[in-house]
């Protein structure tokens, strides 16, 4: 609030209470304009402006947006002040423009580079760096106290920059100077005119000119321009005298020297006006002068004056530095001096050539409609920004609440962020909680509450229920279907609706790659569906969630039995679970129940009932107990087995097509018959009684674990998604 105090103190003293009012709307307006409300859309580019004055933020913010949206990258813009972390998860990069450092800002810079995001800085003038700012003799002449506010916001757009990947400007001046900073590359894109400016300039273009006067304009813009026109007021008083028609318009703030009182009756004053009705006023005039020193600091200003006059069809005499040299070509679409000799010759030549002023206008106007209009120009800006951006992957779950199946696909997430893709979790439900992990944080965004307009590179639907979503993705490279179950099978008989839809997704989606865990899967999709190629990666394991505890069987304590399984899912075939441990000693065996959904049922025998423990916290929870009972009818992969015997303990399991993958009977487990209870009571009361198959089991079940760590297996991941 005292850097703001002071901004409007200096605004009232040296640019009056009009111009103070005006930049109060201005700024007031971006925070009522530029805030973000619920539902936001899932896009592109970020925006967030850092600048208050309406003419830079408008060319370098909004024509920006107008450039990339014409060429497919769908954008939004804030302002700095309104910039909130929440915000980070709903973007793929983000363009800082004249923003200074502030904690808020600092923070969720480095939240996006840690996500994978990729951020930009955009300047178009060397106000990063005092050693640049203090060429200006207006700041250098500024009171002490305001020098010292002005200079703070110059080294703070500074530590902005720094903290960004890439840099984006507006002329080869300021990217020479900008790549001496911290940035990996710096891109031009020069200075356009948008759309709306292009329609108001061709009102401008109806309207006539006084035929009797030649009019030279001045657009000075700010203050600080008082020295540029100095270059050239000699000459302008010399011809002011000489030619009786012609006359001076100064529009903005300049202070008018003491030595043009000579000519002070043929100088037209107009006041900074709002751009909308700057064209008209351009049009005004016979010939527009862009008189500017030659300072580091002005070659990197851009040729606004020249584009603004281009589409108005006014000629225009520029100094020749800079943007102007490298815009203008001398002679034909505008006039370039060096010398104050040069500046009168061609002044006197346009002067008294109309026919010379209108074939260079031409020149110009056709120049600036062919290569200075936002929806024509934004190739190369888009181009960058594309090329840049990381890699982005969404992965669609139905849900984020945990289960076995969604485990997985976490830790695929993971592997990729870490591999620097920019990856997104999209939900099928309402939940935008992130997911925080030992691994990290993966960002959440609803695809109900948000419509998800940015390009995605790879979008993979993960449950029968979620490939419509990919496929109806409009900006989507590739699509994929991480298949991890039969889930067909997830509905009991009669269920035809469902068991109908769910066996669809299988046939071959158009444009849509199937990949999978487990090689079951594969087999049947590719055999039974026709889907070719089905690319295959190993599931895994991470043993520091699940670490190893030597078990010990002893007479004289109860041997823990683990269940594990939803008692609402028919194919986790839990009631089978708890009518083996029914045929079991109760004073020899003690019934631990772990569930992430369902509850016990009434004729449930349970010691101790573990429900939605965190998956961090899992592998305390096994490695409690000695033996873990299987008993589902149906898995893609089964992971329990596989977590059991991480931690050092035991399993007896009911095979299926989704635990003989890597389940072998005799060496890192006990199969039982298929529903014969019998069968399985003997193999549990086998295995506590047998420390040597105890032995055998154990050591063959830590090969079975080594393979399957899941850093052995990244690469073979990591390939699922090229």
């Amino acid at each position: 609030m005292d850097n703001l105090s002071k901004k409007v103190a200096r605004t009232l003293k040296n640019e009056g209470p009009l111009a103070l009012a005006k930049k109060s709307k201005n700024f007031i307006g971006f925070h009522l304009k530029n805030g973000f409300g619920d539902g936001q859309d899932f896009k592109d580019i970020l925006f967030i402006n850092g600048c208050t004055l309406p003419h830079p933020q408008r060319y370098r913010v909004d024509h920006q947006i107008e450039q990339l949206e014409a060429y497919g990258i769908r954008c939004d813009k804030i302002f700095y002040e309104d910039l909130t972390l929440d915000i980070l998860k709903f973007y793929r990069g983000f363009v800082f423009y004249r923003c200074p450092v502030t904690p808020i800002v600092e923070e969720f810079i480095k939240l996006a580079k840690e996500n994978n995001k990729t951020v930009f800085y955009d300047i178009d003038d060397l106000v990063y760096d005092t050693k640049y700012t203090n060429q200006i003799p207006y700041v250098r002449d500024m009171p002490k106290e305001e020098k010292k506010t002005y200079d703070d916001g110059v080294v703070r757009m500074g530590k902005t920059l720094a903290l960004c990947d890439y840099g984006i400007t507006t002329t080869e001046r300021l990217k020479t100077e900008m790549e001496k900073t911290a940035l990996d590359e710096v891109f031009v894109n020069r200075n356009v005119a948008s759309e709306r400016m292009v329609e108001l300039s061709q009102l401008a273009l109806e309207k006539s000119r006084d035929e009797n006067k030649v009019i030279m304009g001045y657009f000075s813009g700010s203050i600080t321009h008082n020295s540029d026109f100095e270059l050239i007021m000699p000459t302008i008083i010399d011809l002011l005298k000489k030619h009786d028609n012609l006359y001076l318009k100064i529009v903005g703030i300049l202070d008018l020297p003491s030595e043009m009182e000579v000519v002070k009756d043929k100088v037209l004053v107009a006041p900074f006006c709002d751009w909308e009705k700057l064209p008209e006023l351009v049009h005004s005039v016979d010939i527009n002068l862009a008189p500017i020193e030659n300072t580091i600091f002005n070659e990197a200003k851009s040729e606004n004056k020249w584009t603004e006059a281009a589409l108005v069809k006014v000629p225009t005499v520029a100094s020749n530095v800079g943007a102007f040299k490298a815009a203008i070509q001398n002679g034909k679409t505008g006039l370039l001096c060096t010398t104050e000799k040069e500046w009168l010759n061609s002044l006197e030549k346009l002067i008294e050539d109309k026919q010379l002023r209108e074939e260079i206008a031409e020149n110009a106007y056709s120049e600036a409609m062919r290569k200075y209009i936002t929806t024509y120009s934004g190739k190369g800006l888009a181009d960058f920004i594309s090329e840049k951006l990381q890699k982005s992957i969404m992965f669609i779950l139905p849900t984020t609440n945990v289960s076995g199946g969604v485990m997985v696909i976490l830790k695929h997430a993971f592997m990729l962020k870490d591999a620097g893709y920019d990856v997104i979790i999209g939900n099928a439900d309402a939940d935008e909680a992130d997911i925080v992990q030992r691994e990290g944080t993966l960002l959440v965004v609803s695809i109900v509450k948000h419509e998800i307009t940015a390009h995605i590179d790879t979008a993979v639907a993960t449950l029968w229920t979620t490939l419509g979503a990919i496929t109806t993705l409009a900006n989507c490279d590739h699509r994929k279907y991480l298949v991890q179950n039969f889930e067909t099978d997830f509905y009991e008989y009669g269920k035809a609706k469902e068991k109908g839809d769910a066996n669809a997704t299988y046939n071959q989606a158009p444009g849509v790659e199937y990949v999978t865990i487990s090689k079951w899967c594969k087999n049947w999709l590719e055999k039974d569906f026709g889907n070719r190629n089905v690319k295959f990666a190993s599931n895994g394991i991470d043993s520091k969630i699940f670490p190893y505890k030597t078990r010990k069987f002893s007479p004289s304590k109860k041997i823990k039995i683990l269940i594990e399984g939803d008692s609402k899912s028919h194919y986790k075939n839990v009631d089978e679970s708890f009518r083996i441990v029914e045929k079991l000693d109760k004073e020899k065996y003690e019934i631990h129940y772990l569930s992430y959904n369902g509850k016990p049922k009434s004729w449930y025998h349970v010691d101790c009932f573990h429900q939605n423990i965190p998956h961090d916290e899992v592998g305390k929870i096994y490695q409690s107990c000695d033996i873990l009972l299987k008993t589902s009818i149906l898995e893609s992969f089964s992971y329990p087995p596989l977590e059991m015997m991480a931690t050092g303990g035991f399993v007896v399991v009911r095979p299926n097509e989704g635990n003989i993958e890597y389940l072998k009977n005799e060496k890192n487990c006990l199969f039982y018959e298929p529903g014969n209870i019998s069968d399985a009571v003997a193999k549990i009361e086998e295995l506590s009684s047998d420390p040597k198959l105890r032995e055998k089991l154990e050591r063959f079940s830590a090969e079975t674990v080594k393979a399957r760590s899941w850093s052995n297996l990244e690469k073979e991941v990591l390939r699922l998604y090229n």
